[in-house]
């Protein structure tokens, strides 16, 4: 039995993002999208029920990384978990991930079975 959780998916390209939402709405889940870490900061204090977010680590202007050093400062206890989708798992990026609250990483093209029982997890918890 699935949680319904709303996810967040924060990526600049539409394809990526059409596929998640696919996955994630077939699974019952609703599903808000921002195509760059400036919009998914806005949607991140405008979404009351939100329990994930994805977000692609490499986008223009705002990347995923920088998008949750900004969102640190305006929730110091955010109530949702994070996931990071990327085709960079390097060490480095893992590690600042990780210091940020990052619970996840997925890695481009993602498993939708894998994606699926990860976000089952998270949310089951929160």
């Amino acid at each position: 039995h699935w949680n319904m959780a709303t996810i967040l998916i924060v990526d600049d390209s539409k394809t990526v993002r059409r596929d998640l939402r696919e996955t994630l709405e077939k699974a019952g889940h609703k599903v808000v999208e921002a195509d760059s870490g400036t919009a998914g900061l806005k949607l991140m204090s405008s979404t009351p029920d939100l329990k994930l977010v994805i977000s692609d680590v490499h986008m223009a202007n705002m990347g995923g990384l920088e998008m949750l050093k900004a969102a640190k400062e305006k929730f110091p206890a955010w109530p949702f978990s994070i996931f990071m989708l990327t085709t960079d798992a390097t060490a480095g990026v893992k590690n600042e991930g990780k210091e940020l609250g990052v619970s996840a990483w997925i890695l481009k093209p993602f498993d939708s079975t894998k994606l699926l029982q990860a976000i089952a997890k998270v949310t089951a918890a929160k």
